[in-house]
C-alpha cells in the first residue's frame, strides 16, 4: 500500500483559509465616516491611516475596564451572565461589543475616543449590548485576536492565528451546545433572585401594572377579547352563581347605589347589580369584548342604568366623582396571577366613597401537601427516555413552572393551612407581595411530591346573606383549578409530622402580571414562575 502523504492536510488548511477569507470578505462600515470596505482588517487599517485611531491600541489601553471591569459582578450586571452563556462570547467580547456599539450609536469622534481617561468608561451601560448596526462584522471580530495580532496592515502569522481561532470557536460552540439548557436555567434562577431581592412597591405609589404603557399591556387585554375565555368563565357555575347569589340575596346593599364594575367583560356582573336595584352601574374594560357587552346590555334593556367605557381604569376618567360599590372578578391562578387586583385597588383609592365597599371583600390563599408519585413520574421521569432519547436536562426547566390543574382529593396528605388573608377594602399594594412561614400537619405517611395552592372568596361586609366559594381540591371544580408547585425530588413525610416551610410571593418586575413563588422546605428551596 502506498504511504499516506500530508497533501490532504495541506488541502484542508487551504479550504479552512478560503472559508475564513470568504467570512472576512464582507462589507464593513467605518466607525467614523461613510466609507465601506471589504473586511475588518481593511477597516482597522482605514481607521488608523485616515482617522488616526487604532482600535487595537484603545482595547489595550482600556483593557482593564473594557474587558473585565473589577467591579463587574453577576448581581450588578445580570446581562453579563447571559452573554457568558452564549457559545461565541466571553468576558472580553462583552466589553468590546459595548465599545463598538457605543461608537456607532453616539457618533463618537476619533479625538473624543482617543482622549478618554483611564477608569470607568462611557460604554459601561447595558444599553450598548444592543447592536447599533444590524449584522455588524466588527461585532463578530475576536478582541483577543485583535489584541494578540500585529498592527493592521501586517500579515505575519495571520493564517495560523485564524486557523487556531476557528478551532477554538468550534470547540467553544460544542461545549456551549452541551451546557446551554443548564446555563439558561441558572440564568433564570439568577434573574428571579434579583427580582425577589428588589424593593417592593410602597403604599401610596402607583403599582407596576398602572405604570405599564398601553402597548406593553396589549397582549393581556387581547387575550380577553375573544368570546371563548368569557364562555369558560360564565359556564363556571361556582364563580358566576356566587356573584349572582351575593347580589340577588343582598339587594339592600345595592339599592339606589352607584356601582363600578372593573374589568366587566360581557357585563354579567353589571347586569346582576342593575337587577339588584343599583341606581347606576359604570362598567369598564379595555378588551374588545366590551363592544359585545354594549350589545348585550341593549338587548336586555339595561342601557338606561349601565354605562360602558372602553379603557383601562388607570387611564380613563369616570363620569362620576365617587361610587358606593366596586365589584370585580379579578382573581387569577393562585389568586394574585394577572395582578388585576392592582387595578381594583387603584379604583378603590381614587373613586370609592367613604363607607363604600369592594366586593368580594375577603380572600384567603391556602397551601396543602400532595403525594402523587404517578403524576410526579409522568412529569419528571418522562424526560429520561423520550422515544429512546435522553432528555433529562429538561427536568430543570419543567419543575420550575407552576401548573394549574385539578388535583385529585385522594392524593392530599396534609391539612390545609392559610398563608395569607386579604381584605380588599384595606389592603395596600405592597402587601400583595409577601413572605410568610407555614406549617402543614401531615395526615398520611407518604412521599410529598408537590405543594398545592388555592384560594377562597368571601362576600361578607354588610351582607345579611353571606356568600363564599372555594377553589380548593376538595370543593367543586372551578376554571381556576389549583396551582401545583411540583417538588424536584419527593420528600418523605410521616403521619403526625409538621412540615415547616416558608413561601415568598413576588411580582415579576419585568412582567408584573406574572408571579415568582419561592418555596423553602427542609433541605431545599425552589422558585416557580406563573406566567
Amino acid at each position: 500500500m502506498p504511504e499516506l502523504s500530508d497533501g490532504d492536510e495541506d488541502d484542508e488548511d487551504d479550504v479552512d483559509k478560503e472559508q475564513w477569507m470568504e467570512e472576512e470578505s464582507q462589507p464593513v462600515s467605518c466607525l467614523f465616516c461613510d466609507k465601506v470596505l471589504g473586511s475588518v482588517p481593511a477597516i482597522l487599517q482605514h481607521c488608523t491611516s485616515d482617522h488616526e485611531v487604532s482600535l487595537v491600541s484603545i482595547i489595550r489601553k482600556h483593557g482593564e475596564y473594557t474587558l473585565m471591569p473589577p467591579t463587574l459582578t453577576a448581581k450588578t450586571h445580570p446581562t453579563l451572565i447571559l452573554f457568558s452563556y452564549l457559545p461565541f462570547l466571553d468576558l472580553d467580547d462583552y466589553g468590546y461589543i459595548k465599545m463598538i456599539n457605543f461608537i456607532r450609536s453616539t457618533k463618537c469622534s476619533p479625538s473624543c475616543l482617543m482622549g478618554l481617561p483611564d477608569g470607568p468608561l462611557p460604554w459601561e451601560s447595558e444599553d450598548f449590548l444592543r447592536p447599533a448596526l444590524q449584522d455588524d462584522p466588527l461585532l463578530q471580530a475576536d478582541p483577543e485576536e485583535l489584541c494578540g495580532s500585529e498592527e493592521p496592515g501586517s500579515s505575519g502569522g495571520s493564517s495560523s492565528r485564524t486557523h487556531d481561532a476557528l478551532l477554538r470557536r468550534t470547540q467553544a460552540a460544542e461545549e456551549g451546545l452541551a451546557r446551554s439548557l443548564e446555563d439558561v436555567h441558572k440564568l433564570k434562577l439568577l434573574v428571579q433572585g434579583l427580582f425577589l431581592d428588589a424593593e417592593t412597591s410602597k403604599s401610596g405609589e402607583l403599582g407596576a401594572v398602572a405604570k405599564l404603557r398601553e402597548d406593553e399591556d396589549e397582549a393581556y387585554f387581547s387575550s380577553y377579547g375573544h368570546y371563548s375565555i368569557h364562555e369558560e368563565m360564565l359556564k363556571d357555575k361556582v364563580r358566576t352563581e356566587s356573584y349572582r347569589d351575593f347580589m340577588y340575596r343582598n339587594a339592600e346593599v345595592f339599592r339606589d347605589k352607584v356601582v363600578l364594575d372593573v374589568g366587566c367583560g360581557t357585563g354579567i356582573l353589571s347586569m346582576f347589580a342593575a337587577r339588584s336595584g343599583a341606581k347606576k352601574v359604570i362598567a369598564v374594560d379595555q378588551s374588545e369584548i366590551i363592544y359585545q357587552a354594549m350589545d348585550i346590555v341593549r338587548s336586555n334593556n339595561l342601557e338606561d342604568k349601565i354605562t360602558l367605557i372602553k379603557g383601562r381604569i388607570e387611564d380613563i376618567k369616570l363620569p362620576v366623582e365617587k361610587v358606593d360599590i366596586i365589584i370585580s372578578e379579578w382573581m387569577g391562578y393562585f389568586l394574585l396571577y394577572e395582578s388585576m387586583l392592582d387595578s381594583v385597588l387603584y379604583a378603590r383609592d381614587l373613586y370609592l366613597a367613604d363607607g363604600g365597599s369592594v366586593y368580594p371583600d375577603l380572600c384567603n390563599i391556602s397551601l396543602v401537601a400532595v403525594g402523587d408519585i404517578q403524576k410526579h413520574q409522568d412529569r419528571i421521569a418522562f424526560w429520561d427516555d423520550v422515544y429512546g432519547f435522553n432528555m433529562a436536562c429538561m427536568k430543570k426547566a419543567v419543575v420550575h413552572d407552576a401548573v394549574a390543574e385539578v388535583v385529585n382529593a385522594d392524593t392530599l396528605i396534609s391539612e390545609p393551612t392559610v398563608i395569607q388573608t386579604i381584605d380588599c377594602n384595606t389592603v395596600c399594594l405592597s402587601e400583595l407581595e409577601f413572605t410568610t412561614d407555614f406549617c402543614l400537619k401531615i395526615l398520611n405517611t407518604a412521599d410529598c411530591t408537590a405543594i398545592v395552592g388555592y384560594f377562597d372568596i368571601f362576600f361578607d361586609k354588610g351582607c345579611s346573606n353571606k356568600v363564599m366559594f372555594s377553589t380548593g381540591p376538595q370543593a367543586t371544580k372551578t376554571h381556576w383549578r389549583q396551582t401545583v408547585f411540583l417538588l424536584e425530588k419527593p420528600l418523605f413525610v410521616q403521619a403526625g409530622d409538621e412540615l415547616q416551610g416558608k413561601i415568598v410571593v413576588r411580582k415579576n418586575k419585568k412582567d408584573p402580571r406574572s408571579l415568582f413563588v419561592t418555596l423553602g422546605l427542609p433541605d431545599r428551596k425552589q422558585t416557580y414562575s406563573l406566567q
